[in-house]
C-alpha cells in the first residue's frame, strides 16, 4: 500500500520556511488559518516536528523558559529541509490523488514555492487531469455502447464533473499568475506569520 503523504510535516517545513517558530507557535498559526486538513492536533504536530529533526530537515536553534511555563525549543528549516518541501509540495500538486486533502494541503502552502515553480506544477497538474479525462470519455463511451444504463454511469459521470471543474479551476489560476493579477508577495507570507505568531501567549 503507498504511504499517504505527511501533511502535518509538510505544513511545518513551509511555516518554517517563512520563520524559525517553537510547536506551540506552529499550532497557533495552524488553528488560526483554518488549515483543516491537519488533524490529530497536538500531538501529531509534535511527532512531525521530532521526526522532522530526526531527519534534519530542521533543527532546534535556540530553548527558552518563562516564569513556570515548560521549555520551549525554536526550530528552523535547513537547505535540505527547503529542498525537501520544495519536492514533496510539488509532487502533491503535480499528481492527482483521490484524497482530495492532499491537493487542498498543497494549494494551501502553494505560496512559498516560487511562481515559476508554482506555474511548472499548475501546469503538470493540468496535464494529467486531461489525461484523466480522456480516459473517463473512453470509458464511458465504452459502457454506454455496451448497453449499460444511464443511472449505472452516474458515479463516473460524478466524477468526471468533479475532473473538469478542478480543471477549469487550475487553468484559471495559472492564468491568473502568468497575467500578474495573482499576488504573490513574500512579504504577505511573513507579515501574517508575525502578525499570528508574534502576539502574546494567552496560556496563563
Amino acid at each position: 500500500m503507498a504511504r499517504r503523504p505527511d501533511l502535518v510535516g509538510l505544513t511545518v517545513l513551509a511555516m518554517l520556511s517563512v520563520r524559525a517558530g517553537h510547536p506551540y507557535e506552529l499550532h497557533r498559526f495552524i488553528i488560526d488559518t483554518h488549515k483543516d486538513y491537519v488533524t490529530g492536533l497536538p500531538r501529531s504536530l509534535y511527532h512531525a516536528v521530532e521526526r522532522l529533526a530526526g531527519e534534519e530537515l530542521i533543527v532546534p536553534v535556540e530553548t527558552s523558559r518563562e516564569g513556570r511555563r515548560p521549555e520551549r525549543t525554536v526550530y528552523e528549516i535547513t537547505d535540505e529541509g527547503r529542498k525537501e518541501l520544495s519536492t514533496r509540495l510539488r509532487g502533491l500538486i503535480e499528481h492527482p490523488d483521490p484524497d482530495r486533502r492532499t491537493f487542498t494541503a498543497a494549494i494551501s502552502l502553494i505560496g512559498t514555492l516560487p511562481v515559476p515553480a508554482a506555474l511548472r506544477s499548475l501546469r503538470s497538474r493540468a496535464a494529467a487531469i486531461e489525461g484523466l479525462l480522456a480516459g473517463m470519455d473512453g470509458q464511458l463511451r465504452a459502457m454506454k455502447d455496451s448497453g449499460l444504463p444511464d443511472v449505472l454511469l452516474i458515479e463516473l459521470d460524478y466524477e468526471h464533473a468533479l475532473a473538469e471543474t478542478e480543471l477549469a479551476w487550475v487553468q484559471r489560476v495559472i492564468a491568473r499568475l502568468e497575467s500578474g493579477e495573482l499576488d504573490w508577495p513574500g512579504t504577505l507570507k511573513q507579515d501574517l506569520l508575525s502578525q499570528v505568531l508574534g502576539e502574546p501567549d494567552p496560556r496563563p
